[in-house]
């Protein structure tokens, strides 16, 4: 069995986009209406920096057509502090702030953590026990993306996959000591790809492509694939998403 393949880029409002992704005449308002459409999932970068309110999350899931999917990335108050066990009331905050009202438009929720984070299987286990698997009648899934290579160990596989949670495919030329961590530690795969550049109309070249489309199908062998183009040459990741989108098909 084949499961589904979401293709997107992060977030949907970025100036240089204009007259290459968006149309030159679009209004700013239907920018999330136009990208939903010509993508097929979104991940939401704001909710690093601040909270959104609930009328916000409905009118993201208002504005998106259906079958289409966000991602989310959690708040850096969750995971840029020295105890991550400590950060029960920052989880809290960051998932009580209405993301649920995407009902089943919320895809995983990315916990990103930088680079001087290194792995501690006590502290991060504190960290693993406090998000729950579902909240308001709905299932949460949980990414997480390292840049440590003090994760790059089986104890860190074993403990992700114990929770049931997924370990980010982080893919980026220009970060040579970010782990690249393919494990099948839960049901979902969830890829941000940063290798793109600006010199090629599609971001990446056919080949690069034909091998990124190859690798997501045999994660979709495994489960759902989350796969996004995300920092590289940003101009170009929209048509880089679409381009993997066209191979798929």
């Amino acid at each position: 069995m084949t499961h589904p393949i979401r293709v997107g880029i992060g977030g949907w409002t970025y100036e240089p986009w204009r007259g290459v992704f968006y149309p030159d005449k679009l209004s700013q308002k239907k920018e999330l209406e136009f990208a939903s459409r010509a993508l097929t999932s979104i991940e939401i970068n704001g909710t690093y920096y601040s909270g959104f309110k609930i009328d916000t999350w409905m009118k993201w899931k208002d504005e998106t057509p259906d079958g289409f999917v966000f991602s989310v990335k959690a708040s850096r108050f969750c995971t840029n502090r020295k105890v991550l066990a400590d950060g029960a009331d920052s989880v809290a905050r960051f998932l009580d702030q209405g993301l649920t009202a995407l009902g089943d438009k919320l895809g995983p929720i990315n916990w990103q953590f930088m680079a001087t984070k290194k792995f501690d299987p006590v502290d991060f286990e504190g960290f693993l026990k406090l998000l729950p698997r579902e909240k308001d009648g709905l299932r949460l899934r949980h990414a997480l993306e390292v840049r440590s290579p003090t994760f790059d160990t089986p104890q860190f596989y074993d403990l992700a996959a114990q929770y049931g949670v997924a370990i980010v495919y982080a893919e980026d030329d220009e970060a040579p000591t970010w782990p690249r961590i393919d494990q099948p530690t839960a049901d979902f795969t969830y890829a941000r790809l940063m290798s793109s550049r600006e010199d090629v109309a599609s971001g990446m070249t056919g080949a690069e492509l034909d091998a990124i489309a190859a690798r997501t199908r045999a994660w979709a062998e495994r489960g759902d694939v989350f796969a996004y183009f995300i920092a590289g040459a940003k101009v170009r990741n929209p048509a880089a998403a679409q381009a993997l989108i066209a191979r798929l098909k």
